[in-house]
């Protein structure tokens, strides 16, 4: 009796019984470990970096304005006045410096997202190397948040600038358009709300689309993916499942590292107001320094495991079956 030859084959990942999801991404972040923890600590390092010195520049920038408040309280303490000093000109300088931080952030993400998803990649082809070039690069993933960030967000920006405009508590009584109390100023007032729900729900159906991006994908056909993935007869379930505990984890983290990084506050402001002599410079450093730590901190701990996540995530959906 002739017995037949076994031959030694290796399944190809991804093949056999389907294991589920969380058992599945912590895997990934366990094999891969070395590689990601290396991607991450590239990432966060260089973007701590760049925020310091984006940061710098900006306070530089605003060194006339720290200046004219030192003065105006040496002023009106001279006059025994008491003073309350208007912040809203560094709330100007901030917001024109919003698109350099949004930019930062869409780096930083577009990198992480990257390494996340050639792990996931690698585990279904173990022989392609991890650390071989990857296509597409970080151009496509930062258009893809860009395009997505312009899907989501202009309605409730738009919305609450009409409400404020119409209905804003700074309206005084003889100017208001929209007279108090009646249902159409009730709506407006409202309406923020309803526009800020549509945001999220666009946000949640867009979910997909970065890990799209790496996948291979074109930005604007990682939209469609995410979109028609969401509307599945279980994508907007399993994608709801995923997406709540792990935005609840990274807003508990960002709470506790926050509140870790508050001894930053009084070292900071009493080192700056020591070297430069004002205390207003001082004060807004000392309240930006525990924040900006405790981001950075967050992203480290949160941001590969959402990303490998909705990266395996992703990947079912995708596959037939799913």
């Amino acid at each position: 009796m002739t017995t037949g030859t076994q031959h030694d084959r290796t399944a190809p990942a991804g093949d056999g019984p389907r294991r589920a999801l969380p058992v599945e991404v912590f895997a990934v972040l366990r094999r891969h470990r070395g590689t990601l923890a290396r991607a991450t600590g590239r990432v966060v390092g260089l973007a701590g970096l760049a925020w310091l010195l984006l940061t710098a520049a900006l306070f530089a920038l605003s060194w006339p304005l720290f200046t004219h408040m030192r003065n105006q309280v040496n002023w009106y303490r001279h006059v025994e006045d008491p003073y309350l000093h208007d912040s809203s000109a560094l709330g100007t300088v901030a917001l024109c410096a919003l698109p350099l931080h949004l930019l930062l952030l869409g780096l930083g993400s577009a990198a992480l997202q990257r390494a996340c998803s050639r792990a996931v990649a690698a585990e279904r082809r173990p022989a392609v190397p991890e650390d071989e070039p990857a296509s597409p690069g970080i151009r496509s993933l930062v258009a893809v948040y860009v395009l997505r960030g312009l899907v989501v967000w202009p309605l409730p920006v738009l919305v609450t600038a009409v409400s404020e405009s119409l209905v804003g508590y700074h309206i005084d009584t003889e100017d208001e358009i929209v007279s108090r109390g009646t249902w159409l100023h009730t709506a407006l007032q409202n309406l923020p709300f309803a526009a800020v729900a549509v945001a999220v729900l666009l946000r949640l159906a867009l979910t997909l689309a970065p890990a799209a991006v790496a996948d291979g994908l074109a930005p604007r056909a990682a939209l469609r993916r995410s979109w028609s993935l969401m509307w599945t007869r279980a994508g907007g379930v399993r994608v709801l499942a995923l997406a709540l505990p792990l935005a609840a984890l990274t807003a508990g983290l960002l709470r506790l590292t926050t509140e870790l990084a508050l001894p930053l506050r009084p070292l900071v402001r009493a080192l700056l107001e020591q070297v430069t002599g004002n205390f207003f410079a001082a004060y807004y450093a000392g309240i930006l320094a525990p924040v900006i730590t405790g981001l950075l901190l967050t992203a480290a701990l949160a941001l590969p495991l959402a990303f490998t996540a909705f990266a395996v995530f992703h990947d079912r959906l995708r596959r037939p079956g799913a």
